[in-house]
């Protein structure tokens, strides 16, 4: 089943606030088996929103709505709706109750604006929001579907997984499916990895198909399989997956849809080891990128975010005759930094970092985007320095990532 999706807002359109609910809609019905075909993103503008529609139903039965609900007169999306279907605005009780037992339960106080969230279209069906004001308004016409949702993301993830998509799947009685199987490969271009796996690509079944998804350092190879009967699907999808692994080795180092702070979290957590990091000019990003794993308590340490030369030697015992000779963004200083925080955290492995992010602050010999990384595992030690384009926040995301991938690289020998 193909869906679109319409996105209302000018907040999106100005670049004030970044649409996630699409990309999230997408993954939830892809484990259906369901594929969003096109987005559109509209301001809140009756014309769009109905010009929008017209060439959504054009090519699809399902069109799933986010925004333009709230309570506010520039929220005209139910107004637009309920003329799109020719309908007309009435109270429903139900919405009013459930708005009512909201705002007991936080404690506010009821006004008329939000009061007027229980006027829906009298040709809808009203899903109720169980975490919101805001009713999701299920709208039907020639077989074809409309489904109206708040852009609150909590509230639009909460009634699709309690409401929308079973509904949809009972109403179309559709049970195709589609299964991915995802991996990352190291130490390949992708033209490199395309003719490895050439002979590959040419045996697979007709229902799987291989893409590749490149990123500085790392490959994401994904399997695709698509069909009727789930159980038949997952059988191929296995068997292939396990040809790839056969054929790429040591290069494939995770076998999961994770980023690289994951991957590294997945391979210490499965060897018993733990991590700390030494963070310069990355100013704990690399940090944050672990912590942002489930459970990464079990094997990150913690960091220390010296950024100040003081701070290098005081706490990381990088000496002063390293940091006056060689200067703080060096390999002998990311070298001491890393072995000083693995010493200080007690830690199986390290990583450190020390730059020039930018926009100032470069040189001629150690221009903005200069980064020395360093990593340590057990006693084995390694330095790189990279000098990356982009402005200050790229620099440090893509200093983040090489350290991540320089560490897995070092423990994957």
């Amino acid at each position: 089943m193909n869906v679109e999706i319409i996105v209302i807002g000018d907040e999106l359109l100005i670049g004030q606030v970044t649409d996630t609910n699409s990309g999230w809609i997408a993954r939830e019905l892809n484990h259906i088996g369901w594929e969003v075909t096109e987005i559109t993103t509209v301001r809140d503008r009756s014309r769009e929103i109905t010009d929008a529609l017209n060439s959504s139903f054009g090519r699809v039965d399902v069109v799933l709505m986010t925004g333009g609900l709230g309570p506010t007169k520039d929220d005209i999306t139910k107004q637009t709706l309920c003329d799109y279907f020719g309908g007309k605005l009435v109270f429903d009780e139900s919405v009013f109750a459930n708005v009512e037992a909201i705002f007991r339960r936080r404690k506010l106080t009821m006004n008329d604006s939000t009061r007027n969230q229980a006027y829906v279209p009298n040709v809808c069906t009203v899903i109720q929001n169980s975490v919101g004001t805001a009713p999701v308004m299920w709208f039907e016409r020639n077989g074809k579907v409309l489904v109206s949702m708040p852009g609150v993301p909590t509230e639009m993830k909460t009634v699709m997984k309690e409401a929308v998509i079973s509904r949809l799947r009972e109403y179309f009685q559709d049970h195709s499916s589609i299964l991915h199987r995802t991996c990352l490969v190291k130490d390949f271009t992708e033209s490199r990895l395309s003719e490895t796996l050439s002979d590959f690509e040419a045996q697979l079944p007709a229902c799987i198909k291989l893409a590749y998804l490149p990123t500085p350092g790392v490959i994401r190879l994904r399997l695709t399989a698509r069909g009727d009967e789930e159980s038949y699907l997952q059988k191929i999808i296995d068997d292939e997956f396990f040809k790839l692994r056969t054929i790429l080795g040591s290069h494939l180092f995770c076998g999961s849809d994770t980023t690289l702070a994951g991957a590294l979290g997945s391979i210490l957590t499965e060897r018993g080891e733990t991590l700390a990091t030494a963070e310069s000019c990355t100013g704990g990003n690399i940090a944050h990128e672990i912590t942002r794993v489930a459970g990464s308590s079990v094997y990150f340490k913690g960091s220390v975010v010296a950024y100040s030369n003081e701070v290098k030697a005081r706490v990381l015992n990088v000496s002063s005759e390293t940091l006056s000779g060689f200067g703080a963004v060096s390999r002998e200083t990311v070298l001491q930094m890393v072995s000083g925080v693995q010493r200080l955290l007690s830690s199986d492995c390290a990583i450190a970092t020390s730059g020039i992010a930018g926009p100032g602050g470069g040189s001629v010999e150690k221009p903005v985007g200069t980064v020395w990384i360093a990593v340590r595992y057990g006693e084995r030690s390694e330095a790189e320095c990279f000098c990356f384009e982009g402005d200050r926040e790229q620099v440090i995301a893509r200093a983040t990532q090489s350290a991540l991938l320089m560490l897995i690289q070092l423990m994957t020998k």
